[in-house]
């Protein structure tokens, strides 16, 4: 997440919001945020939003993420709000709308969901 640039912006139990600057370097050849990237935003709003509701000695992994791509990323800035519809003692799932932002313009790009799986500790294989 370093590499591309992306920072947790608000991180609250069950909520996780993840934003990231535009540049060349996250961008596809019409300049537009790349696809990729809009996943893994994606990918890691809904997981640390179910992270924060597993034990400290606990981990997770994505067993499965579904993004719908709604619009081109065309903005300043993505940001990727994810929430936990589901937390359960194995699977958990969150919802997340990544967002491309454009000064006070808010358009809505991806729809994902997230489905993690609880590990008993830190690190587990």
């Amino acid at each position: 997440m370093r590499h591309i640039g992306a920072e947790i912006e608000e991180l609250t139990p069950g909520r996780c919001v993840i934003g990231v600057p535009f540049r060349t370097e996250v961008s596809q050849q019409h300049g537009f945020f790349h696809g990729g990237i809009i996943g893994t935003l994606a990918d890691n709003a809904g997981a640390y939003a179910a992270f924060t509701l597993i034990g400290a000695e606990q981990s997770m992994l994505t067993v499965e993420y579904n993004v719908n791509l709604l619009k081109p990323g065309a903005g300043e800035r993505l940001r990727a709000e994810g929430e936990v519809l589901r937390a359960g003692r194995s699977l958990s799932v969150s919802r997340v709308s990544v967002f491309a932002l454009s000064g006070e313009e808010r358009t809505l790009c991806a729809a994902a969901l997230v489905t993690m799986m609880t590990l008993a500790g830190r690190g587990d294989r």
